[in-house]
């Protein structure tokens, strides 16, 4: 009989992806995002319901063996004011309450690293009261902050996961990469990620034909059939243009000409600082954390490696490790850019949920 799991703050499905990977049954999942649900049910199965968390009745959650999903994280955002009494940042108690409802073996919460510096009114730490308020509800709560770039995924993504057992005390996996490769595999690079996909389309909606078989493990695990879609042009602004041009593999901001007519470049240039910023990637290392402005060159690292371009959304998903099946299904571009830059990235799940199934079997 499979372990049964609810996912709550869904998205798009990262986590529930990995876990679905490892043999898991997840039977109820909710966001309040209707292209994140709608996308859910698309790659993974209807049953999930889009509603508000704090006004659905509890008891209406049905019994499950694990609770999975992490509270949306602006509150918590080191680029935030982490402001941790707004209405968003109130969703980390509405957690507790739910795993007090539905009394799994085993919960997994995921978050952004500013959550460790978050604080409230008073000065006491969120996390730890977090950790004491699970403890009072029965759970012994392990927490570590994982880089998806120490399992496999060509991104340096770092996020705080807290797993809390009724029974033991999880011991999180050990990397199995390292920057190096002396002792451990190597990270997988951008252009491991990336190399095999296809030339981008200009349109949005069409779909484009792999031309070539896949040359790296990694490119092989993602592949699935002859054609891949979300792999399309963003658009980009004359001084973008101008400014994607210039800026070497590796290299940034301080690679763009003096006369560039951007006041805002000029004063990074002068006083430094945002080193990710106008970036483009290094093929040869994973990339930085994929957020959600991924189709602009101004919020992070998010020029293509080779090509005078941003990536796309496919190449996106890539790097966040979504198999090259799983389609988006939005409203708007920028809902598009919403749901892969929150997720989870699937192979963390998965080797999350590899680990935790040990725990479960004990128990």
């Amino acid at each position: 009989m499979k372990t049964k799991v609810v996912s709550l703050f869904s998205g798009g499905g990262g986590l529930d992806l990995g876990f679905v990977a490892e043999g898991y049954d997840v039977i109820w999942a909710i966001d309040n995002n209707p292209n994140a649900v709608t996308t859910y049910k698309q790659n993974i199965g209807n049953h999930i319901i889009c509603d508000d968390i704090n006004k659905i009745d509890m008891e209406t959650i049905p019994h499950a063996d694990v609770v999975i999903g992490g509270p949306p994280c602006q509150s918590f955002s080191l680029a935030g004011k982490r402001n941790v009494e707004d209405e968003r940042g109130q969703l980390v108690w509405r957690y507790i309450h739910i795993i007090e409802q539905v009394k799994p073996k085993a919960f997994v919460f995921e978050n952004v690293t500013g959550l460790l510096s978050a604080k409230n009114s008073n000065g006491e730490k969120i996390v730890e009261l977090l950790k004491t308020a699970f403890k009072e509800i029965g759970y012994n709560v392990t927490q570590q902050v994982m880089n998806a770039a120490d399992y496999g995924i060509p991104q340096k993504r770092k996020r705080v996961i807290l797993v809390g057992l009724k029974n033991g005390e999880f011991v999180f996996p050990k990397p199995t990469h390292s920057e190096d490769g002396l002792k451990l595999k190597k990270y997988v690079s951008v252009e491991e990620a990336l190399g095999d996909l296809p030339p981008a389309s200009f349109d949005e909606n069409g779909v484009v034909k792999f031309l070539n078989t896949p040359s790296t493990a990694y490119q092989k695990s993602m592949r699935r059939g002859e054609i891949v879609s979300e792999h399309f042009f963003s658009q980009m602004s004359e001084l973008d243009r101008y400014i994607v041009k210039h800026v070497k593999p590796g290299g940034n901001y301080m690679d763009i000409p003096p006369e560039v007519n951007s006041e805002r470049i000029r004063r990074l240039q002068r006083d430094g600082g945002h080193t990710t910023c106008y970036g483009r990637m290094d093929p040869s290392k994973p990339s930085y954390t994929i957020n959600t402005y991924f189709n602009r060159p101004n919020v992070g690292c998010n020029i293509h490696y080779k090509e005078d371009r941003l990536i796309t959304v496919r190449e996106a998903l890539r790097l966040q490790s979504f198999p090259d099946d799983y389609k988006i299904v939005s409203t708007s571009k920028q809902g598009r850019n919403l749901i892969v830059g929150n997720a989870v990235p699937p192979l963390l799940a998965k080797v999350i949920a590899s680990c935790l199934k040990k725990y479960l079997e004990e128990d």
